[in-house]
């Protein structure tokens, strides 16, 4: 037991430490960087994250024709909001100070890939409505995000399927091969459409969505893929969409003028599997349904797959 302590000990190490060299060697890097979001006096990710990279001159992928079909070929396709005014649509994040409590985490499914508990979030936390029930907390005094996948709250503690720890200081990835709460071991607030930057007026990182067939493969910063398929015109997560330059937004107006100015820059990214082309937004009562709505007249053909790094399948 000892020997398989300090192997897997080891491997991991390894695989941190790769994970780092893959990606700062064999990615795209923009040539300037601007500050992306922030949540009180935090930011979302160092300003040189991926999250938050300006990707209006990087490379369009060679295989971008193939994955743009693949994504077609289910018949879906346009662009669809997966949150709005209605509480049950969207992802819900709480933000919480030094001051909340910590409370013992129960891994059910994935603990050996989870970030071991306690973890600072409150017994009334909102928890995504439908099968995923992910609860997302933000530290908003040690810059530090929680996010859970399949919770529930169970008197003391919480129960859940995955668990992950991110510094909103830091650009450290998952292992090579971990899960997250999200699919793909990426984090998820920072891909998420919210409130206060839309009514801003921008939107500063790329956006998540998802994908109902992916391939067994990921492009960092994703670090887990979510398929047995080896069909190398699927997309893999992590693989990045940017809104092609000659589509004419000029005609769409309020929150989604806002969110495809977004995609044009900072583009989108496959986080997981579910229905093709559902960009994911916080829950909110305050969005406006009507304007959400225009996205549906985007079609996915509208957009082309840039190269940000070699998918990787280990």
């Amino acid at each position: 037991m000892r020997r398989i302590k300090i192997s897997l000990f080891l491997s991991l190490c390894i695989a941190t430490i790769y994970a780092g060299i893959v990606y700062a060697q064999n990615t795209y890097t923009p040539a300037t960087f601007t500050s992306g979001a922030m949540i009180g006096n935090c930011p979302i990710f160092p300003a040189d994250n991926a999250w938050n990279w300006n990707i209006t001159d990087a490379p369009v992928h060679p295989n971008s024709d193939n994955f743009i079909a693949s994504i077609l070929s289910s018949g879906d396709e346009y662009l669809h909001a997966d949150f709005g005014s209605n509480l049950e649509y969207g992802i819900p994040y709480v933000v919480v100070d030094a001051d909340q409590a910590f409370v013992p985490i129960t891994f059910t499914a994935y603990g050996d890939e989870s970030d071991p508990g306690p973890y600072p979030i409150p017994a009334d936390a909102p928890i995504e409505a439908g099968g995923d029930q992910h609860v997302l907390v933000v530290d908003a005094d040690n810059c530090k995000l929680y996010e859970l996948y399949r919770a529930e709250f169970n008197g003391t503690g919480w129960n859940a399927e995955s668990g992950a720890v991110f510094d909103l200081l830091s650009n450290r990835l998952r292992p090579v091969g971990w899960t997250s709460a999200d699919a793909a071991g990426l984090p998820i607030l920072p891909g998420l459409v919210r409130y206060d930057e839309v009514e801003s007026g921008v939107i500063r990182h790329a956006l998540r969505f998802t994908v109902s067939q992916s391939q067994r493969a990921y492009i960092l910063p994703a670090t887990h893929f979510a398929s047995d398929s080896d069909d190398p015109n699927l997309p893999p997560m992590g693989l990045r969409l940017r809104l092609r330059a000659d589509y004419d937004i000029s005609g769409y107006t309020g929150q989604a003028r806002v969110i495809l100015e977004a995609l044009k820059t900072y583009g989108m990214i496959v986080a997981d599997n579910g229905s093709d082309w559902f960009i994911s937004g916080a829950t909110d009562a305050r969005w406006n349904d009507d304007d959400l709505n225009q996205l549906k007249q985007v079609p996915g053909s509208a957009f082309e797959a840039i190269f940000t790094g070699e998918s990787m399948s280990n």
